[in-house]
Formats: C-alpha cells, sequence, structure tokens
C-alpha cells in the first residue's frame, strides 16, 4: 500500500515522467528517511541496516561510504591506495592480467589527481582515501553526495526507473537505457566514467541469468561484494586439480 501524497510524480503530458517514475515509499518498507543521506551505511530497502554479513557495516562506522567501496584495495590501511594494490586486488577477485592491469591504469589514472592533499600531481597516481570524496563525477546515479554520503533514494530510484519487469535487478538493456537518460550535457568524463563503471560492476557480478541483482549492486557501493568475490574466487582456486593445474602450465 502507497502512502498518500500531496503530489504527483509523473504527468501524461511528458510520458518519459510515466515511463521512469521514481521510488515512492509504501507504508510496508523497511527503509526509512529514504532521502537523508548515511555516512557509513549503503542502505536499501531490502537491507535498510547496510551489509550486516561479518559485522561489516559495524566494524566500518569511521569511514563514509564512499571510502568502504574501496577499503579492499588498501591493504594495509594507511589510506592511500597504489596502482599496485588495485591491480592485486582485481587479481584477487578473479580477473585476468590484462583486465586488472587495465583497472590499475583507469581507476589510479582517473582518480589520484582529484585525491591528492596538494595541488601538485602524485608522480606515483596514488589514491588518497580521506580525498576520495573529491573525486565524485556527474552524469550517473548521484547515490554519493559530494561528500561521499549514501543516498538511499537515489539508489532506490535507479531500480524503481530502469528495472523493466521488476526483476529485481538490470539486465544490459536497462543499464543501457540507465546510462543514456543519465547523461549530463557536454559532460564527456562523467559518461565514460559511468559506462566504465557499469562494465565493470557487470565484469564482476557476472550474472549467470544475466540479470545483476539489486543487493550485489548495493554491495558495490560500500564494497563488502570485493571482499565476498575475492573469498570465492579463493575458495575455487583451493579446489582446483594439481593435475589441472600442471596440464595447463604445460599448455601456456
Amino acid at each position: 500500500m502507497e502512502i498518500q501524497k500531496p503530489y504527483t510524480t509523473a504527468i501524461e503530458q511528458q510520458p518519459i515522467t510515466l515511463e521512469h517514475k521514481p521510488y515512492s515509499p509504501k507504508l510496508s518498507d523497511r527503509l526509512v528517511d529514504a532521502g537523508t543521506a548515511r555516512a557509513t551505511l549503503a542502505a536499501s530497502n531490502e537491507s535498510p541496516n547496510g551489509t550486516t554479513t561479518d559485522n561489516y557495516a559495524a566494524k566500518n562506522q569511521r569511514r563514509t561510504v564512499v571510502q568502504q567501496h574501496v577499503t579492499y584495495w588498501d591493504r594495509d590501511n594507511d589510506n592511500i591506495i597504489w596502482p599496485r594494490d588495485t591491480y592485486i586486488g582485481c587479481r584477487d577477485f578473479g580477473w585476468g592480467v590484462a583486465l586488472s592491469l587495465f583497472a590499475a591504469f583507469v581507476i589510479n589514472v582517473g582518480l589520484s589527481y582529484p585525491t591528492v592533499p596538494g595541488i601538485l600531481p602524485d608522480p606515483f597516481f596514488r589514491i588518497y582515501v580521506d580525498n576520495l570524496y573529491k573525486a565524485k563525477h556527474g552524469s550517473d546515479s548521484m547515490t554519493y553526495d559530494s561528500q561521499g554520503r549514501f543516498r538511499p533514494q537515489q539508489f532506490e530510484d535507479i531500480f524503481a526507473k530502469y528495472d523493466r519487469g521488476e526483476k529485481g535487478g538490470l539486465d544490459a538493456g536497462d543499464v543501457w537505457v540507465f546510462w543514456k537518460e543519465q547523461r549530463m550535457v557536454f559532460d564527456v568524463f562523467g559518461w565514460t566514467a559511468c559506462a566504465l563503471e557499469w562494465i565493470a560492476t557487470y565484469l564482476l557480478i557476472w550474472p549467470e541469468d544475466g540479470i545483476m541483482k539489486k543487493d550485489d549492486v548495493r554491495a558495490i557501493y560500500d564494497g563488502s561484494i570485493f571482499y565476498r568475490r575475492a573469498e570465492e574466487t579463493k575458495i575455487k582456486r583451493s579446489h582446483t586439480s594439481p593435475g589441472l593445474v600442471a596440464k595447463a602450465k604445460k599448455i601456456l
């Protein structure tokens, strides 16, 4: 049952507003104050308390959600991410050498300068986690605010507007429509960054049915999915037959 409001979110005179309606809370919804940004929780209607597995949200109460997004790569907890850290992190959750090198190049080159503590660029392309909020770009969902908080309303809007058929997630076609409609005029950097982020999201989740589940996408925002994928990859590698490994080495 929807809460009756003294306003409307769509009008017939502008069909696109009928086609892509924003998230509107229902009385049965578990998410409260969807319009209020969370500093430390990536909250959704299905996960109003953020990621609770292994007390992930409780362990990260001293980091904003955008900082949690990259903590996986900060292995020594010094709040600095080197290109090598990014490469190793990508390899650990199963990406190949070429893709991991490409990701390390794009991520560190793209995010280093906005986060440096001074004016001069970092010659090693390091990312400074304390200033990560400064690397926010346009033409995306705006789920992170300008200070690195998580905005549940904007996150819920992604699925309310673009999950055609209410599948509980997004397929490639949904993401294509989302990307086209989120583009801001002349924001070439934002268009490119948003496209690369969603491609990386798809490659990381790699859904068997082609649908990226809503909670998996939410877990991208707080970074918890990176730890999960790395653990899954570690288990798969440990179960690989030694004979197959030896055979593969001979082939390679």
